[in-house]
């Protein structure tokens, strides 16, 4: 019989479906496999190596214990959040801690909420065999010894490979004596983490050269420091040759400025930063392994073209680059390469506020970096879409992912300049800024249209860029290599139309991010060019900016609606955490953030997504970012949600709005903002009133 020679995927050995189930990384996917059948929901359970909790600490009795191959565990969304996770009076601590290591045994990778020391007390001798630790903390550091965070840490985890701290609110001066005091743990690892957004000055000077010395094998090295010369503890000369001479292994360097993590969008400093070519060369000498570098300065590093040459040479395995500040990056005066565009391995390059690059400079980039698949521009204000639109020719088989922020170029501009790769690219970021929309229109088109790579250098200097002079050298190579060489895709692609080699529609674009400032309008964004984007998954909008004293909008909504376009839109942060007001009383006249609130999330209602993300706007007077009534009510209307992530506190009664959305299954308060409010009194933060809010969450049936 020939039915009896079929064979199902569940036939399968149990060895091969393993693998095959091993394989899959989404949740949701993994989910859906385990309802197929029994044997499907065992395996699925048996190769689980990653797992997320969610629910309250105090219902021991729903912990699972199906997943005992999970590795890599996450505690820091255990509700009710921010809280110490062992101090609930309803259950012995202890217990916690045993019932977690009965379920999952084979733990190496920890992340946890670590309010007070005493939470790394009683978890970490559950699990001996920890690599990994991430540390998160929004709340202030406890009055306690100095060090006290970190000592369990180094005392019980002899095994430590990576310390994460980006999302752990500490003193700096507790980490290096805790790591001179047990060196053995400090030399093993290998990953460290210190990019914490709450920090004023960051790590300073010398608490880098000690904690370089103890963690001598480190990898990868992420820290959030000072480069202002006029601050205690700056970072220069000495504390980079300092680096590569205690770490000799980096692959992966990030050195960021404490003001680009406060604010990603300021302006250039005019201070100089107190880095010379030479200390540049010598860093870069002495790092041939070096694979990812940030050198986020925001402070003038001047000159430095000749030492950034040197990377190309220096460090041959160099992948990913970000350069703040820096000037001289590639001067482009003649027909040789120089400086940055020299990397021809570069895959990811992000330039930001270097004021001196230009259209030429953008060229010359786009032909030597030839491999770029991730360019980021920001705040480079002397560059015009006729340079972004040549280095999108050029780096069309490879540019898949572009942010343009902070530059000259409006929102159509920077999108007319993408035409060439527009049925390419992935990811995308601009400013919605709509200056000059429709004067702009036709007068920028026909300037790029009937512009030609080949016969560039025959353009007068201000129409490619006020601070380029173009010798009889460069002149004379142009004519004699540029014709043949930009004769085909390249040159074509710039003189297109809308019957050309581009398409008008975005096919691949899978995640937008949309910078904007408060007071204006979304609503223009599918007029300038992103009208057609049928696979765009995810949004990410920011919205920045005083409300106090601004004048009411002139129109009631903000323009989410205007999103409807995107049919496979299902994934939205809405990020106002930096958009301030008053959260409680406004003078007469102005309005406060309910109704910005309103403003902002009118129209949410309809789009069909799926999981949101949302930062009310942020009353830092009063350190409040609270959900105000009207924004509970219009985003109870949104009832496709499944995910609901509120990153502030909100209270009690408003929360029950949202118990209107049908197969609304995840919801979670976040005051993931320093500091993080301590009163845990009112009912925005009271234990009692979260509880009650998931215990009517979790009553309702659940279709799926």
């Amino acid at each position: 019989n020939s039915m009896d020679l079929t064979t199902a995927i569940n036939d399968l050995p149990d060895v091969i479906l393993s693998n095959i189930f091993a394989l899959l990384t989404d949740t949701r996917t993994r989910n859906s496999l385990s309802l197929v059948c029994r044997k499907f929901l065992l395996v699925e359970r048996t190769t689980r190596t990653s797992l997320t909790l969610r629910g309250n600490a105090r219902h021991l009795y729903m912990m699972p214990t199906c997943f005992r191959s999970v590795t890599e565990l996450d505690l820091s969304l255990l509700s009710p959040w921010g809280h110490t996770l062992l101090s609930s009076p309803l259950y012995d601590p202890l217990l916690l801690a045993h019932r977690l290591r009965a379920g999952f045994p084979l733990v190496t990778s920890l992340t946890v909420y670590a309010r007070s020391p005493s939470v790394l007390q009683m978890l970490l001798p559950q699990w001996p065999r920890l690599s990994h630790v991430k540390l998160v903390r929004w709340h202030q550091r406890p009055q306690s010894v100095a060090g006290a965070d970190f000592a369990p840490l180094f005392e019980l985890c002899k095994s430590l490979k990576s310390l994460d701290l980006s999302n752990f609110y500490y003193w700096t001066e507790d980490l290096p004596p805790v790591m001179k005091a047990h060196p053995e743990t400090s030399a093993s690892l290998v990953h460290l983490d210190l990019l914490t957004a709450s920090f004023i000055e960051g790590v300073k000077s010398h608490e880098i050269r000690e904690i370089t010395s103890c963690c001598c094998n480190l990898k990868r090295f992420y820290v959030a420091c000072t480069f202002d010369p006029r601050y205690i503890g700056f970072v220069g000369d000495d504390t980079l040759l300092a680096i590569v001479t205690n770490c000799p292994k980096l692959s992966h360097l990030h050195l960021v400025d404490t003001s680009s993590l406060a604010s990603a969008r300021g302006g250039p400093d005019d201070v100089d930063a107190r880095i010379s070519v030479k200390g540049l060369v010598g860093f870069f000498s002495g790092m041939p392994l070096l694979e990812e570098l940030v050198l986020d300065v925001c402070k003038n590093v001047k000159d430095s073209g000749l030492a950034l040459e040197m990377l190309n040479s220096a460090c041959k395995k160099l992948r990913v680059l970000k350069l703040g500040q820096f000037h001289g990056l590639c001067l482009a005066i003649g027909s040789q390469l120089d400086g940055v565009a020299l990397s021809g391995g570069l895959e990811s390059l992000s330039i930001k506020n270097s004021p001196d690059i230009t259209d030429m400079g953008l060229i010359a980039i786009g032909r030597g970096c030839c491999k770029l698949a991730k360019f980021e521009v920001q705040g480079c204000n002397n560059i015009t879409m006729r340079g972004v639109r040549t280095l999108a020719c050029l780096l069309r088989k490879t540019l898949v992912d572009v942010k343009i922020s902070c530059t000259n170029l409006d929102a159509a501009a920077s999108l007319r300049a993408l035409e060439p790769i527009r049925d390419r690219i992935e990811k995308l970021h601009i400013d919605c800024v709509w200056d000059g929309l429709e004067e702009s229109g036709n007068s920028e088109e026909s300037a790029v249209r009937s512009f030609d790579l080949n016969q560039i250098d025959n353009q007068e200097p201000s129409l490619v860029g006020d601070d380029v002079a173009f010798g009889s050298e460069y002149e004379e190579h142009m004519n004699r290599k540029k014709k043949c060489r930009y004769s085909s895709e390249e040159a074509d692609c710039l003189q297109s139309n809308d019957n050309g080699l581009s398409s008008k529609s975005w096919d691949r674009l899978r995640y937008l991010s949309l910078w904007i400032g408060v007071g204006e309008l979304l609503t223009p964004l599918p007029t300038v060019g992103l009208d057609d984007c049928p696979n765009l998954e995810e949004i990410y909008i920011k919205v920045e900016g005083d409300c106090r004293g601004r004048p009411r909008p002139s129109e009631p909504a903000f323009g989410l609606s205007c999103l409807g376009l995107y049919p496979q839109l299902s994934k939205m942060q809405l990020d106002c955490g930096d958009t301030i007001g008053y959260a409680l009383t406004a003078p007469s006249g102005q309005m406060d953030l309910s109704l910005w609130e309103r403003f902002f999330l009118n129209g949410i209602r309809d789009l069909s997504l799926n999981e949101l993300d949302y930062w009310p706007p942020h009353d830092r007077d009063v350190n409040q970012r609270s959900l105000t009534l009207p924004a509970a009510g219009l985003l109870a209307e949104c009832l496709a949600l499944r995910k609901l992530f509120i990153h502030g506190t909100a209270h009690e009664h408003f929360m029950m709005f949202l118990l209107r959305i049908p197969n609304l299954r995840d919801v979670q308060l976040r005051e993931d903002y320093y500091p993080a409010p301590e009163n845990d009194m009112s009912t925005e933060m009271r234990v009692d009133s979260c509880s009650r809010f998931e215990d009517a969450l979790n009553r309702r049936q659940i279709l799926d």
